[in-house]
Order: structure tokens, then sequence, then C-alpha cells
């Protein structure tokens, strides 16, 4: 089955950087992925998707700031956070899909606490 193990969270100050980082296993063919946040009392919101073919899309506030890359060959994703700010403090989801984009996902990591001061 398809597992997800998140790394990289952490206490940061505000403006700071944190590059998180995810492992993926249990599939054999590139599959779309992305980071999902959960703010503190609020839904899971996408932040970043990359297709399988390279294919990437930012929600309007991660835009300009974080950057996602994934590494087929290591089956590994990586969000760049830039400029962080204390609205970015949450549970980030490392995701896996057959489908591209920032309404849902089928596979969740089981998230890594960023929190910005």
């Amino acid at each position: 089955h398809v597992q997800l193990v998140e790394s990289g969270g952490g206490s940061v100050q505000a403006g700071e950087s944190l590059r998180l980082s995810c492992v993926a296993s249990g599939y054999t063919l590139p599959m779309n992925m992305g980071w999902f946040r959960r703010l503190p009392g609020q839904e899971r919101e996408g932040v970043a998707a990359i297709a399988g073919d390279g294919t990437i899309v930012y929600t309007d506030s991660a835009k300009g700031r974080f950057t996602i890359s994934r590494d087929n060959a290591k089956n590994t994703l990586h969000l760049q956070m830039n400029s962080l700010k204390p609205e970015d403090t949450a549970v980030y989801y490392c995701t896996a899909a057959p489908y591209y984009g920032l309404a849902t996902s089928d596979y969740w990591g089981q998230g890594t606490q960023v929190t910005v001061s």
C-alpha cells in the first residue's frame, strides 16, 4: 500500500525558511503528489501540487514563497518554504493521488508540524 513519510517541520521565526521532505513507497507509477495543510481550527487545504509530468499549481498564499519539487528516481517530494509567516502555522501533509489538483487527495502522510512565530 502507499506510504508517505514527511520530515522537516519545526519552529521558526517569521521570515525564515523551512524545507519539507516526503519519501513515498508502495506504488510503481509516478503519481500526482502534493502538499496540504491544516491550519488551527480549519479544514485541510491544498498548498501545492505537482503532476507526474511536472505540471505545478500553487494556492495563492504560496505563490512566490513556496516551491514544490519531486525526484521520481528517489520517490521523494519536497516543499521549500521561504519568507514564512505566522499564518503559515499548520500541520503539513504529503499527499499522492492518481488525479491532479489542490481539492483533495487519496493518500496522506502522518503530517509534520510547522510553527512560525
